[in-house]
């Protein structure tokens, strides 16, 4: 079952995002990952808005190829920039349907 990282990201320091847009998605390709999207075009049409810079989907083959992405030593020093420049919230979700009443997603 595949999952998708959803990066929810306020900027505070734009100063990491060059390095990072340049090399984060080779190593997301290289754990089987693939970007859905990376946009700052987001409109809240339900609910109060999150003061947020950009949002993005990631869909990764499994959660053993996130972790693996997410450890990479490659990827650390560009995590740690992000982290410090930014107000992260990533989030985790598999392909599943919680009601199970969607025949093309497996029951959760």
């Amino acid at each position: 079952m595949c999952i998708f990282l959803i990066a929810d990201i306020k900027i505070t320091n734009d100063e990491w995002i060059p390095a990072y847009a340049e090399k984060a998605h080779e190593i997301v390709h290289k754990h089987g990952g693939r970007y859905l999207s990376r946009s700052g075009n987001i409109t809240t049409v339900e609910g109060e808005g999150l003061d947020t810079s950009l949002i993005a989907i990631i869909e990764f083959p499994s959660k053993r190829h996130f972790e693996a992405f997410a450890d990479d030593p490659e990827y650390a020093p560009y995590a740690k920039a992000r982290q410090a420049g930014s107000i992260s919230r990533f989030h985790l979700i598999d392909s599943s349907d919680l009601a199970g009443t969607i025949p093309y997603l497996s029951a959760s």
